[in-house]
């Protein structure tokens, strides 16, 4: 068994969590693979130490003083080790990086330091082999990630060491620069990591436990979800659930190893486990909804037409929708008519040239528009063996005094969408999880 272990900014973000760190890692052996974040805020109006660097970096571009905010950054990490007596020599290096900076100072490199000083910290803490991201975490030139290249040298690393710890968040550009991710992008470095060892679990350690089957602040104090395939995962981001980003799961949904979301301050709660399919247990509490997510702010744009070529005329609608950098986030067809839902933001001002092109190129007989509408998306696997799941959904929500505009199921049969008025949205929310979830 081998685990790799993410660790976000909140889990290192001083001594305590460090020592609530190091007791998760000396509590199972076969978590031999640690990625660290760059320290997070400590309480509320603290600073995360990347955006301190981005403060930095920004101070040096304009030729204003960053001494007070880098003595600030190095008096973090001193604290951190002197608290946990640790000998790295923090101040010696962190002088060195002072009297390198200037106005031409490259950002990622900056930044990069919140990662590389933390993990070095940890790393000792551990008693892991720290391996910096800039020798295993390889860019191609069209800016992703060369996996061939980074898988050979994490996996030689693991071998090599045994036990490894490597920043998250940046890597070596083809140039031989420093190069950083998007933010979150220790995610995906713990996702490469673990891919390229062949672990059996990937462990991101966060402040939640694990993913919840709504949004805490409609819904009060819902229930985590234990199991969920990557799948529904997919549906409920792309509905606007705070989860992982796709690019962060990739790397391990494609070897197949099981994602474990795990609450450094809980670390007895299971939390919530990804994987490619479930397996139903037997008494389970029969629940067929994994989670509920939404989002407000879309169009609903209906065109009608008798005796319409519905395959052509959709066409030339979708046509003109891409052309003013507009989508279609679903499309509903009748025999002489269709719909497609867009964001409301997406189209902007251009949505009355939308609508003049559709008349001018489709000679539709009625065109209609209907704004401030949001899409709600019931989630989960087991709808597709429950007959008359959409007519509960529907009926709920019809009890409520929930009108519903549009309705969109996928092809997979993973979710159900309804369009309802954005006044609506968060009772919509509530209903489904009472009825079907709670």
């Amino acid at each position: 068994m081998l685990k790799a272990a993410k660790f976000g900014g909140s889990s290192v973000a001083g001594a305590e969590q460090f020592k609530k760190v190091k007791a998760i890692i000396d509590s199972d052996p076969t978590r031999r693979i640690v990625v660290s974040s760059a320290a997070g805020k400590r309480f509320s109006g603290d600073h995360k130490l990347t955006d301190l660097l981005y403060l930095c970096h920004a101070h040096l571009t304009y030729g204003v003083s960053c001494e007070d905010i880098l003595d600030t950054i190095c008096a973090r990490f001193a604290e951190i080790r002197d608290a946990l007596g640790l000998k790295y020599d923090v101040e010696g290096e962190f002088e060195t990086l002072r009297c390198s900076l200037s106005k031409d100072t490259p950002v990622d490199l900056l930044v990069s330091r919140g990662e590389y000083f933390t993990s070095r910290l940890l790393a000792e803490y551990l008693g892991f082999e720290f391996v910096d991201a800039f020798d295993c975490m390889f860019f191609g030139f069209d800016g992703q990630i060369d996996t061939e290249k980074t898988y050979s040298a994490i996996k030689n690393a693991v071998e090599k060491y045994g036990k490894v710890l490597i920043p998250g968040f940046y890597g070596r550009s083809p140039t031989g620069k420093v190069k950083v991710m998007s933010r979150g992008g220790s995610d995906i470095t713990g996702a490469l990591a673990a891919a390229a060892a062949d672990a059996d679990v990937y462990e991101n350690w966060t402040d939640v436990s694990g993913i919840l089957m709504a949004d805490p602040k409609i819904v009060k104090d819902p229930r985590p979800i234990a199991h969920i395939t990557y799948g529904e995962l997919r549906e409920l981001a792309f509905m606007g659930a705070s989860v992982l980003h796709e690019e962060s799961i990739a790397p391990v949904k494609e070897k197949g190893i099981a994602l474990n979301i795990r609450n450094t301050n809980r670390p007895e709660d299971a939390g919530t486990m990804i994987v490619d399919s479930v397996e139903e247990e037997k008494g389970e509490d029969g629940s067929f909804i994994t989670g509920i997510a939404g989002r407000k702010n879309f169009t609903v744009i209906t065109v009608r037409k008798r005796n319409m070529n519905t395959t052509a005329t959709l066409r030339t609608a979708l046509e003109i929708l891409d052309r003013y950098k507009a989508s279609a986030e679903h499309i509903t067809l009748g025999l002489d008519s269709f719909a497609f839902v867009t964001a409301t933001a997406a189209l902007g001002d251009s949505v009355y040239d939308v609508i003049s092109d559709i008349q001018k190129n489709c000679r539709p007989d009625d065109i209609q528009i209907q704004d401030g509408i949001a899409l709600v998306a019931a989630v989960g696997r087991k709808m597709t063996c429950r007959p008359g799941t959409s007519g509960r959904l529907f009926g709920a929500l019809g009890e409520h005094g929930i009108n519903i505009r549009t309705i969109a199921q996928g092809a997979d049969e993973l979710s159900i969408i309804v369009g309802v008025e954005n006044e609506k949205f968060e009772n919509a929310i509530r209903v489904l999880y009472e009825g079907f979830a709670g």
